[in-house]
């Protein structure tokens, strides 16, 4: 999606109250890192950022703990990612992250989702619209009175930075996806308390839609992110 769609998606699952289905998404990043890399964040990057991201959307301790459990279970799952792509409502592009323990149930959820839609939504094969999109290393934090952007700059460009930006009291780091590492720990270094460290997808060109439109869209995005084996989808809605 485009930045500042997400900026105001973000703001309305909010006020809908759709923080419901965040935490069990988080505790299946938790797992996966954690069954891939050991249960240790120290030892583990990608754990140690799948916690951090949980706790800054104050999932319980107790969640975050068992969700390392299972990884180390002797029922532990196996998920694979898997990818979808699409065009919805109005020539939509929608692209879908999935994290699930049975592909064959994902692939029919997903199609049905599309094939419901009234308004001429439907899959197309894997890669045809992936170039469309940019894989991007976003970290936010909070943007403190002490905190030099113009020196904070500098430090991060030679940790592979490519932008920064501020919305609403916090900053948001872009760089390219392979970058993630190099940021995660210039940002350990610098001592700055993340909130938020993922990978995106962005749109490398996005489109205006009427408010409308924009119904018909988020009608198709509301009911995929529904799907407890979807973990992120994005657009190209400017």
């Amino acid at each position: 999606m485009g930045r500042a769609f997400e900026y105001r998606r973000a703001a309305k699952e909010k006020r809908w109250g759709k923080m419901s289905r965040l935490f069990p998404r988080l505790g299946k990043t938790i797992t996966m890192a954690a069954k891939e890399g050991g249960p240790d964040p120290e030892m583990n990057a990608s754990l140690r950022t799948a916690i951090q991201n949980a706790k800054a959307q104050n999932m319980p301790k107790d969640n975050i703990e068992a969700a390392i459990k299972r990884a180390s279970g002797s029922e532990a799952e196996d998920y694979i990612e898997v990818t979808f792509e699409g065009k919805g409502p109005h020539g939509v592009l929608i692209f879908i992250e999935c994290a699930t323990d049975n592909n064959n149930r994902s692939v029919a959820n997903i199609k049905s989702y599309f094939n419901k839609d009234k308004i001429g939504a439907n899959l197309v094969p894997n890669g045809s619209l992936e170039f469309m999109f940019s894989r991007t290393a976003v970290f936010e934090f909070e943007k403190t009175e002490d905190m030099d952007i113009e020196e904070l700059e500098l430090e991060l460009i030679d940790a592979g930075m490519e932008e920064i930006e501020e919305n609403e009291g916090n900053l948001y780091v872009y760089g390219d996806y392979k970058e993630f590492g190099n940021l995660s720990k210039k940002l350990e270094e610098l001592k700055i308390d993340v909130k938020n460290a993922s990978l995106k997808r962005f749109a490398n060109d996005s489109v205006e839609f009427t408010e409308e439109q924009l119904a018909d869209i988020e009608k198709l995005i509301d009911k995929i992110e529904e799907d407890d084996d979807v973990q992120a989808v994005y657009t190209n809605i400017a």
